[in-house]
């Protein structure tokens, strides 16, 4: 049995299949690595699966993983797999494009494969190589558990809750039009589907472990995951609290800060995390790439090496700005769309909601909205200001609102059994997309007459947006053809440097820089240049003189100058500051406090 004085409460006695979910950035795939490899080395033979669009298990471990069980070589005992979305959309296309293909005209063949190539194939896609991991005992009849580091919150729900979706949607018959193509074959995965709920469900088969950080907004995420979760069935869960401050014996301001914020709220949880089996996990001074790093991260003793400690606060690299440069620069345009994108957890929201107060305080009217599932706006600015607008732009209710508009344009004039098809064709879960996307559309196009800020969903989700915003300018410019020229589509917008100015927001630690710099390279294949890098929460900037804050410090330099010398025409680096940048107030001194500038403690 696993189960050692210093054995984390979550893999005591650990059933089949463990799955590891939370705010993105709070150190899902640390742990999930951490968890993997604290098994393996126990004896059991183990398969790590990441499910996250942004998947970076190949990082952590220093190889290359991808869509096929990878044996980790350097660990006996485990493997891993990345379901790569594109992968599997690209696969589930193809089983359906390719019998017809030769059958039927050219151009028949490319419509259909249009049809397939939007967020609610991949979605559907990756889901199914998901639940065949839990339903395929061949797959993985090898292995003593299954470790799953699944996307960031609002995807895992999502997923989760398709097979249900798909199966009441199967049960009521399946429409003809928005979900033709992803439809093609569910009917044989409805069994599939009904075992995945069934072992998700079975808590002598699965353990959910939600992770978390000690802040405010990642617990309260937390809270809602568990609430939701639990009514899927999902009842045998546990808590892990990640890179918790350890009680400071420097004096540093900043570290005795941090760590007072963050015992408050460990001292006032939710009444419906409180009660869960819990696990606290010190900060660590290393950054958690390799095997010793990850070795150390389950351990209770986060103390820093004392050779890895810089004798002095660390500078930070000449050619940086602070967020106030940056919205100076913005507010000469006068208007225009702002978009922050990045890996969940790199602090977009915060972001994205200082550069808005910043920019409504200089009498410029602005409009911030959010694609995110899990987004927290209204938590993050705590209060309003003049001429800044806040909305959301939430997949039910846009759904809802899309749903009305097509059954009174298109319902009026039909009859009753008509009608009751169009409503049935509604009700398919494809017909999200297509409601998201035009709400987005709609806050893109308004850049033209003022300010529009928008905190995009995590790296994974951003993308599957965008390639929908893709797929109707080629539809439109396909229907159009020459006369093309008179319209401005969505992405037109997108890639025009003179209405859109694309932030990409990271933290200054490896892996997170190198999966900004693959959406970068994403976005630049999608004719989008990005305008900024904003390297968030340094401690570099902070000016800390605390041994553990100052060792992790000393790590940030090699990411920013990296970032400065390949990445960048504008680097941003944003100070960690003593107090959660939460309301108004602290979103300002959050703009102020730039490279060579105090922060505020």
């Amino acid at each position: 049995m696993l189960n050692t004085p210093t054995t984390p409460g979550f893999l005591a006695d650990a059933p089949r299949y463990l799955f590891l979910t939370g705010k993105g950035g709070v150190g899902k795939t640390s742990i999930a690595c951490a968890a993997a490899l604290t098994l393996a080395r126990a004896g059991r033979s183990v398969l790590l699966v990441s499910t996250d669009p942004a998947s970076n298990v190949g990082q952590v471990f220093g190889l290359t993983i991808g869509n096929t069980l990878t044996a980790v070589p350097a660990v006996p005992g485990l493997s891993a797999l990345e379901i790569d979305p594109d992968q599997a959309a690209a696969a589930y296309r193809e089983r359906i494009v390719g019998p017809v293909r030769g059958l039927l005209p050219e151009a028949e063949v490319a419509l259909i494969a249009e049809q397939l190539s939007g967020a609610c194939t991949t979605e559907i896609a990756s889901f199914n190589e998901f639940t065949a991991l839990l339903t395929d005992q061949g797959a993985v009849a090898g292995f003593d558990h299954v470790v799953f580091d699944t996307a960031p919150t609002g995807h895992t729900i999502r997923l989760l809750q398709l097979p249900a979706s798909w199966t009441d949607f199967l049960q009521t018959g399946k429409g003809d039009a928005s979900c033709l193509g992803p439809l093609a074959g569910l009917d044989r995965q409805r069994h599939v589907y009904a075992d995945a709920v069934a072992a998700l469900a079975d808590p002598d088969l699965t353990r959910l472990v939600l992770v978390t950080r000690a802040h405010r907004a990642a617990v309260d995420e937390v809270a809602r995951t568990h609430t939701e979760l639990a009514a899927l069935g999902m009842v045998r869960q546990h808590l892990v609290v990640n890179a918790v401050m350890p009680r400071p014996r420097s004096g540093d301001r900043l570290a005795q800060a941090v760590f007072d914020r963050e015992q408050a709220v460990l001292a006032t949880l939710p009444a419906e995390l409180a009660g869960l089996p819990r696990d606290v996990l010190e900060l660590k001074a290393a950054t958690m790439v390799g095997l010793d790093a990850l070795a150390l991260l389950l351990q209770p003793d986060g103390e820093p090496e004392p050779s890895s400690v810089p004798a002095a606060p660390v500078e930070v690299p000449a050619g940086t700005v602070g967020l106030s440069e940056l919205v100076d620069e913005l507010a000469a345009q006068g208007h225009g769309l702002v978009m922050t994108m990045g890996k969940g957890g790199v602090g977009k929201t915060t972001v994205a909601a200082a550069l808005a107060v910043a920019l409504a305080e200089r009498g410029l009217p602005v409009h911030l909205t959010t694609t995110d599932p899990a987004a927290h706006l209204n938590q993050t600015l705590g209060g309003t200001t003049a001429d800044l607008e806040v909305s959301r732009i939430d997949p039910a209710v846009e759904t809802e609102r899309y749903r009305q508009a097509v059954l009174q344009r298109k319902g009026a004039a039909l009859d009753e059994a008509g009608r009751a098809s169009l409503e049935e064709d509604l009700r398919s879960p494809c017909t999200e997309e297509i409601a998201v996307f035009q709400a987005f559309s709609k806050v893109v196009n308004e850049g033209r007459r003022r300010f529009v800020v928008i905190d995009t969903a995590p790296t994974g989700h951003t993308l599957l947006l965008l390639d929908a915003t893709g797929s109707y300018h080629r539809d439109v410019v396909r229907q159009l053809g020459s006369s093309v020229g008179t319209l401005t589509t969505p992405m037109m917008r997108l890639q025009d440097p003179e209405h859109t100015k694309v932030l990409i927001v990271t933290l200054p630690e490896a892996t997170p820089v190198l999966e900004a710099e693959e959406l970068a390279g994403d976005l630049r294949r999608a004719g989008i240049e990005p305008w900024a890098w904003v390297i968030n929460t340094s401690l570099a900037a902070a000016r800390t003189t605390d041994p553990l804050l100052l060792a992790r410090a000393a790590n940030e330099r090699t990411q920013i100058t990296r970032v400065l010398t390949d990445d960048a025409e504008r680097c941003v680096i944003v100070p960690m500051l003593a107090q959660e940048p939460v309301g108004v107030d602290a979103l300002r001194d959050l703009v102020g406090a730039g490279v060579n500038r105090p922060v505020p403690v």
